[in-house]
């Protein structure tokens, strides 16, 4: 048995056809590509215990989001080591560990969230299961650029598509099979027929005698339910809202998708090259940066251009990774209150997928492209184009705050599935664009090295969003209570304004509700929640332009001498 899982078990024979090979490598990548489908996860991980409406007990949006951006760091950490251990035992070992990593996260993930124990869930889908993320990634991207030396930016593509479409698969099944498990807690009936009583803070109704905590959902808190059902009281900790039992299931799907896919993983023979393709000539490739020597692994790390090329990467994901974390809550927060009969639960929930399918498309199209435009050219576009379509995006808010219409919508959801063809054209690119300056030899760990850049944007991206927006939040909220009738708010929550912050600790008061109480015609501060977000991540695209136009070939003192 060890004989099989060695890197010399999977060289191809003769005759071999090459298109075999890239059905495995997306299998594995719409596998851990469904991490893009986290937003999805969101709403039922910050009401496990409430299930129709966070409780204050629940688990806060961004401590939920945080999981998303552990997985990601381990992704990128996993990748540096994964890189090198990958030339030595070859993509089947690594596929086969990556199947166990990633659905071992889904089930540890599971058991914490029935046991509502938090770090259980960063160690299982955030540790374990990034671990899996990274060695799932890497596996396939030096076997399809050796695959493919005539077409490095389609191998790349094509190795590396599956993970931008994994949320077209993933956000889907993740809803459909929380809907199916899902369980509608105790209902007590309407507000107005419930004796509710405040303290600190948190709600509370008699039920069979006794004070229980509970959870009341407005008219506006309706369409953002999990399953809708009636306004009015429900009792916190009934119900189920199936998020757990969905990991199981998950776990259990993702782990035989990608066990069958890395046992069909193939290496061609040394020396292989496809039929009547002879290597470029050295003036054009020159031209278009493609180099004809190879740079060693811990070479690389002495040139500018690698360093460089993370910040491009760095920053470029930066920008996106936030975005793609709350991507549902998004739409929800910026379309929700203003066009609230068109933006439901799955109108947002189908935006997730749109960006899913304009990633993957994203993936092949522009790293297809690069093959003739060249890599530096296709990300002067990424970054260029990128830096004005984000700063678009508080335009756009503000519009649709003075004026709701459902043009803005129509034009916020064409820039920002241009972003994210850039977004996943800029992760298929890079393989190409480090082969093309490095060689071919021992990009794979290369590869493995750069995506640091992508642990250091995981936590810079969702972090910078989170926080960015936790405070604005807090500030409307403020705004608000300020507009809010006193008499009117202390009969709403059962407090003064004056226990404002204990009420927004605590989940009672949220932005909806506020609105209830404030004078008729008060705006709705959802849609500039993000304002500060876009800007930052302009500015960082700006900053990586920069650096991809110091970008030159690489000297050639650092290549290896045999």
């Amino acid at each position: 048995m060890s004989g099989f899982f060695t890197k010399e078990a999977i060289f191809a024979p003769a005759g071999f056809n090459r298109w075999r090979v890239p059905p495995a490598s997306v299998a594995i990548h719409l596998c851990i590509g469904s991490v893009y489908a986290w937003s999805s996860f969101n709403a039922p991980l910050t009401r496990v215990l409430g299930v129709v409406t966070p409780a204050a007990d629940d688990w806060s949006l961004s401590s939920v989001v945080a999981i998303f951006t552990v997985a990601i760091v381990c992704l990128g950490l996993t990748a540096a080591v994964a890189g090198s251990w990958l030339e030595k035992v070859g993509p089947r070992t690594v596929g086969l560990v990556a199947a166990v990593c990633w659905s071992g996260g889904f089930l540890l993930g599971g058991i914490g969230i029935l046991l509502h124990q938090l770090w259980l869930l960063y160690l299982g889908y955030g540790v374990l299961g990034g671990c899996g993320l990274g060695l799932g990634y890497v596996s396939p991207v030096s076997t399809l650029i050796r695959w493919f030396p005539d077409r490095r930016g389609l191998a790349t593509g094509m190795a590396i598509m599956g993970f931008g479409g994994g949320a077209i698969i993933g956000a889907p099944l993740q809803e459909e099979l929380v809907r199916r498990f899902y369980q509608a807690p105790q209902f007590l009936g309407a507000t107005a027929d419930v004796k509710l009583t405040t303290t600190a803070g948190r709600r509370y109704a008699e039920v069979s005698g006794q004070s229980t905590e509970v959870v009341v959902v407005s008219e506006k808190d309706v369409p953002q339910m999990i399953v809708r059902g009636q306004p009015g009281v429900y009792v916190v900790g009934t119900g189920s809202t199936g998020v757990a039992e969905t990991f199981f299931t998950l776990g259990a799907i993702y782990f035989i998708v990608m066990v069958l896919a890395a046992l069909s993983y193939r290496l061609p023979a040394p020396g292989w090259q496809p039929a009547g393709w002879t290597a470029p000539d050295p003036q054009l490739a020159a031209k278009k940066m493609v180099s004809q020597s190879h740079v060693g692994l811990n070479t690389v790390l002495r040139t500018p251009q690698f360093y460089l090329l993370w910040i491009v990467l760095c920053f470029n994901v930066t920008a996106g990774i936030g975005v793609l974390g709350v991507a549902k809550t998004i739409m929800t927060d910026l379309f929700g209150a203003a066009l609230p009969q068109l933006v439901t639960s799955d109108f947002a929930k189908m935006y997730v997928v749109m960006i899913s399918l304009f990633n993957l498309l994203g993936r092949f199209f522009w790293a297809s492209a690069s093959d003739y435009l060249g890599r530096k050219p296709t990300y002067a576009i990424f970054l260029i184009l990128g830096t004005l379509l984000y700063a678009s995006i508080p335009l756009i808010a503000q519009q649709v705050s003075a004026s709701p219409s459902v043009v803005w919508l129509v034009v916020f959801y064409a820039v920002t599935m241009v972003i994210f063809t850039m977004y996943g054209g800029g992760f298929a690119t890079i393989p190409a664009y480090l082969a093309d300056l490095f060689g071919t030899r021992f990009v794979g760990g290369i590869h493995g090295r750069l995506l640091t850049a992508w642990s250091t944007a995981g936590v810079l991206g969702p972090m910078a969003l989170a926080s960015l927006r936790e405070r604005t939040l807090q500030q409307a909220i403020k705004n608000l209570a300020a507009q809010a009738d006193p008499a009117a708010f202390l009969q709403k929550f059962g407090a003064p304004i004056s226990d404002l912050s204990q009420l927004i600790q605590s989940k009672t008061v949220t932005i909806s509700k506020l609105l209830e109480v404030c004078p008729p015609g008060t705006s709705d501060p959802s849609s500039t929640l993000y304002n500060t977000t876009m800007f930052f991540m302009a500015g960082l695209l700006a900053i990586a332009a920069v650096a991809n136009a110091w970008i030159t070939p690489v000297h050639e003192r650092h290549a290896e001498k045999n």
